[in-house]
């Protein structure tokens, strides 16, 4: 009887054994699930802060866009009027410099004589 005992003491050991290491295994198991876990709730905490800040772009942008629109006249009634003195302006000024430039090719001065 005392090896049928030896026996199962061994086989007892090693189940003890066996048992720890599974433990162990799972205890690896649930720390790296945990991790994995963490991670994924600091990456959707990360989209949700990005996604926020392209909204808050996007608003931001618009509105900028619709304040242009009403700085320069392009919306509302007389827009197109307003744009046509702009433009007018411009041209005015180019025509000046044009002209200024053509001064020099047709009446040199003095020195260049």
């Amino acid at each position: 009887m005392s090896s049928s005992q030896t026996t199962e003491e061994t086989y007892e050991s090693q189940n003890d054994q066996r048992l720890d290491e599974l433990h162990s295994k799972i205890r690896t198991l649930r720390g790296v699930t945990t991790d994995i876990y963490d991670d994924a709730e600091r990456q959707n905490l990360t989209l949700d802060n990005t996604n926020d800040a392209f909204s808050s772009l996007s608003s931001s942008l618009s509105h900028s866009s619709r304040r242009a629109a009403q700085a320069f006249g392009l919306s509302g009634p007389g827009g197109v009027r307003q744009m046509r003195i702009i433009m007018y302006t411009v041209s005015g000024i180019l025509l000046l410099w044009v002209l200024w430039k053509l001064k020099g090719f047709w009446w040199p001065s003095s020195g260049e004589v």
